[in-house]
């Protein structure tokens, strides 16, 4: 059977020739040709299991996803949707376009099955972004969208609330969810804005906002935080008391990491960027837990980083997360790592 055959390990040496963001693009223009194969299609998200979850008041048709990052623009929605996740998350977008940081910006580290990237969250901007999103037929066929906002490089920090409004403003009607973007180590001082002032004012204006939108639209879009795995048990307890104080609906934990212990001596390890892959598991582990034994039951989690294999997504929820999204591993396995992880979830019984 076509389905159960994982062509991946056949592709993966000749993408790894390629430049890691030429490879990139490569892939994904790759997996929206052959989504628009019928036969193909079905072998991609075959012997897929059905594992409905209700988080944030939405039906997840399995707890895996997709993190943001990977589809910038929502270009490839429909493709991406293709390969079984229950929820995909595209962005992080900003108010105007931008082309990020200077190239080389993207590194693999094989002998860890790691990443580096200092992007610097170059995309399209808002009004591509939209035009992209509202074709897609995704969430037709039962799927969530979540939509990550951030704000350009060029605008002062001070005035970074302004940015994230205008983000929520543009992609409510449009998204599932929506993320707030606050953890990339790519944009200059943008950490920063997980301080208790700069976070506490930054969620009070978009609450504020999004109760605004809620009475327009007749909807209420949860609303959900991305926080860094470089963040002291003090740090990450003020966040979970901003966050329960504002009534977010979510936290997603955690971005990519600044340290480079794991990784110390290999090839592209001194590149500055965010690290991402096996070593970012147990500080994300740390900061769920954290995260959960003070946000209580009702606040979501989703839990990322370092997944490689369906135990890992298991041990995320294990540590109090409610979903799970991949990335670094999906450019390392390939998307036979979706359904090893929703197996592995449902065997679990979690």
């Amino acid at each position: 059977m076509l389905s159960t055959i994982n062509f991946y390990p056949l592709i993966r040496p000749l993408l790894f020739r390629m430049d890691a963001e030429t490879a990139h693009h490569k892939t994904l223009t790759m997996l929206n040709n052959l989504s628009k194969i019928e036969v193909l299609k079905k072998c991609l998200s075959a012997d897929m299991p059905q594992t409905p979850k209700k988080v944030m008041g939405l039906t997840f048709l399995n707890p895996v996803g997709l993190a943001a990052g990977l589809d910038k623009n929502g270009e490839f929605i429909d493709a991406l949707g293709t390969l079984g996740f229950g929820f995909i998350e595209v962005g992080t977008v900003t108010p105007k376009p931008q082309d990020g940081n200077p190239k080389p910006r993207l590194f693999r580290i094989p002998e860890r099955e790691c990443l580096i990237n200092r992007m610097g969250f170059n995309n399209q901007g808002l009004d591509s972004f939209l035009a992209n999103v509202q074709t897609h037929q995704y969430r037709e066929y039962g799927g969530i969208l979540g939509l990550n906002i951030g704000k350009n490089a060029a605008t002062p920090i001070e005035h970074a609330v302004d940015d994230y409004l205008i983000g929520l403003r543009c992609v409510y009607a449009h998204a599932d969810y929506i993320t707030i973007n606050i953890s990339s180590p790519n944009t200059e001082n943008l950490r920063s804005l997980q301080a208790e002032d700069e976070l506490d004012r930054l969620l009070k204006a978009l609450v504020d906002e999004r109760e605004v939108l809620a009475q327009a639209q007749s909807k209420q879009v949860p609303i959900l935080l991305k926080i860094a795995p470089d963040i002291s048990q003090e740090q990450c307890i003020a966040i979970c008391n901003i966050v329960r104080h504002h009534r977010l609906d979510g936290v997603i934990a955690t971005n990519t990491t600044l340290s480079r212990e794991a990784v110390q001596g290999l090839p592209h390890a001194d590149e500055k960027g965010g690290l991402s892959g096996p070593p970012v598991h147990a500080m994300s582990l740390e900061v769920i837990k954290t995260l959960r034994s003070h946000l209580g039951p009702d606040v979501a989690i989703i839990g990322v980083g370092g997944i490689s294999h369906g135990r890992q997504a298991v041990e995320k929820l294990q540590a109090g997360a409610d979903l799970v999204q991949l990335y670094t591993g999906l450019i390392y396995q390939g998307p036979q790592l979706v359904k090893n992880c929703v197996h592995a979830i449902k065997a679990a019984g979690l």
